[in-house]
């Protein structure tokens, strides 16, 4: 008897350990008004001490908003209130969007992960590697080998196809990038910037290295190649259009829309020491599937609904399921040998899949999820996807000198508002 009651006590005991478990487990995925609350006062604060001019901020779980705020003003220049229809510069947040789209050829066989880049773009095939050498007088140089691999589309997705962006103080294939002005001329095509990239070497072996810079760019080139049709064009008819997305574009073009254009603080609009945020009224040619798009947050809350919910919305199947989980799958993990170049922009805990950063494993003293995905863009922007807790997130500002701390902020302040 007495063992019974002992039996009886410590499967209480457990169950309880188990039911508390559980409900703290659920509890992580429900915001706290509270969280909520502190998360406001954060952005408020950044506006009053005159950092950002404005900014949205929307989280959408199970398939609705939980939180939508609207703050401070587009422009300081004018005034105007921030809201829905403000429309931004989204950079490389453009990078997801081409990488989609990109898969959706993959799905209908048009296009493979294992194709050299060079089948749609025969100049590839004659690129070289630059290599530094050093003399016994210390001078460095530039020895170009040929390539062990020819690049496939899948370097292009997840960037280790030895395209950089170029800079100064770099090695000296990123001075060549640099010297080469690829972003001076905004009037070209891409089939004119793919072709001055040709003339250019490759900064690694492809496959070797996870080195941001130019290959999605040379992705939307090769969905032309494939289409026949300009990116815009295509993304419009497959993607864009019937989403919903009617404000993504690459320049605004209709005048009456200007004064909805979000702007940094006037002392704010420095991306290089040799660019500074451009102007998306000026017409432009040169679609660019890296960094060229603009747009609302109800369009790419679209985009990120369709994504969470693994390829579909609104009864439309964009992607296959098992499409969305490969994209958001770690293709530079360990097991791949592909180093990191130094700046890698995931982060320590993230992998990078086909057009996003993975997360991999929690930061420390946090419990954030692993398997989120996202990506952000050099104007501030940034969005996330959570499946685990059916949540995304899209935080909209323009402020190229303070995103990097303000999404790190943000990103703590919101997953502490769900008790993770």
């Amino acid at each position: 008897m007495r063992g019974r009651r002992a039996l009886i006590a410590a499967l209480v005991l457990l169950f309880g350990v188990v039911s508390v478990r559980a409900g703290s487990e659920r509890a992580a995925g429900k915001f706290s008004p509270e969280g909520l609350a502190k998360v406001s006062d954060y952005i408020r604060n950044e506006i009053a001490t005159g950092k950002i001019p404005g900014a949205i901020l929307l989280l959408q779980q199970h398939g609705k908003p939980v939180y939508c705020e609207n703050f401070g003003v587009r422009d300081v220049a004018t005034g105007l209130s921030m809201s829905a229809d403000t429309i931004f510069r989204l950079y490389s947040m453009s990078k997801p969007i081409t990488s989609v789209v990109a898969m959706m050829l993959v799905e209908e066989g048009k296009l493979s992960l294992d194709d050299p880049v060079a089948k749609y773009i025969p100049a590839f095939a004659g690129m070289k590697v630059g290599v530094e050498t050093k003399a016994e007088d210390g001078k460095v140089a530039l020895a170009l080998e040929a390539q062990n691999r020819p690049v496939t589309i899948k370097d292009l997705l997840r960037h280790t196809a030895g395209l950089p962006y170029g800079y100064y103080g770099g090695d000296l294939v990123n001075k060549l990038y640099a010297d080469a002005g690829l972003f001076d001329n905004k009037d070209s095509t891409n089939a004119e910037l793919v072709a001055k990239i040709t003339t250019l070497p490759l900064a690694e072996q492809p496959g070797t290295i996870w080195d941001y810079g130019l290959s999605t760019d040379v992705l939307g080139r090769i969905i032309e190649v494939i289409s026949g049709k300009s990116l815009l064009q295509f993304a419009k008819e497959r993607l864009l259009d019937p989403l919903g997305m009617t404000e993504t574009a690459f320049y605004v073009a209709d005048p009456a829309k200007w004064s909805r254009i979000a702007e940094p603080m006037p002392q704010d609009r420095t991306i290089s020491p040799m660019t500074q945020v451009r102007d998306p009224r000026k017409p432009l040619r040169w679609e660019s599937g890296g960094g060229g798009l603009v747009g609302t947050i109800g369009d790419y809350a679209r985009f990120s609904q369709m994504l969470l919910n693994g390829g579909t919305y609104e009864g439309r199947r964009y992607l296959k399921p098992e499409t969305i989980a490969l994209m958001a799958s770690d293709h530079v993990g360990p097991e791949t040998k592909i180093a990191r170049d130094q700046n890698y922009y995931p982060g320590a805990n993230s992998g990078f899949g086909l057009g996003f950063a993975v997360r991999t494993s929690a930061p420390a003293d946090t419990s954030w999820p692993t398997g989120e995905y996202r990506w952000d863009g050099v104007g501030g922007t940034f969005f996330f996807i959570d499946p685990e807790d059916d949540l995304f997130g899209i935080f909209m500002v323009q402020t190229p000198s303070q995103r990097g701390r303000i999404q790190l902020a943000l990103k703590t302040l919101i997953y502490q508002a769900m008790g993770r």
